[in-house]
């Protein structure tokens, strides 16, 4: 059956979109890094090792946000949102840690929070995507 209403125009290129991906990637990572580096020196002096600790952390965060982005779309909707609860659970449950609390508090929260963004996203991607994993329009 033909489509009725328009698809909406994509007025930015490729390049934009690439552009764009990486810039979120790299804003994100450096406020990850500064944040897990601020709660690792815990309100005390600045050092090198501070900021070292902060910089491998905004990398790593980049480095697996990138490859979350790049892998997650060719996944069926429960592992794509199964992939970024993940990802989001174990990035929110290491910086919990940096804070001082309990393994266990820490866990307890990472999953929780793991749970609230799967149903999220598994909600969007099926209510987005054909019975076969199509995206629709």
């Amino acid at each position: 059956m033909p489509r009725t209403t328009p698809a909406t125009p994509d007025v930015f290129s490729p390049r934009t979109h690439t552009l764009a991906r990486w810039t979120l990637a790299v804003v994100l990572g450096l406020v990850y890094g500064y944040w897990a580096a601020a709660l690792n020196r815990d309100a005390g002096p600045i050092t090198g090792w501070n900021v070292l600790f902060g910089l491998v952390t905004a990398f790593v965060f980049m480095a697996l946000y990138l490859a979350v982005q790049a892998v997650a779309p060719r996944l069926r909707r429960e592992l794509h949102a199964g992939l970024w609860a993940a990802f989001t659970g174990c990035a929110f449950g290491f910086l919990y840690s940096q804070g001082g609390d309990s393994v266990l508090m820490s866990t307890v929260l990472s999953l929780v929070i793991a749970a609230a963004v799967f149903v999220t996203t598994f909600y969007r991607y099926y209510t987005h995507e054909d019975a076969e994993g199509h995206r629709l329009g």
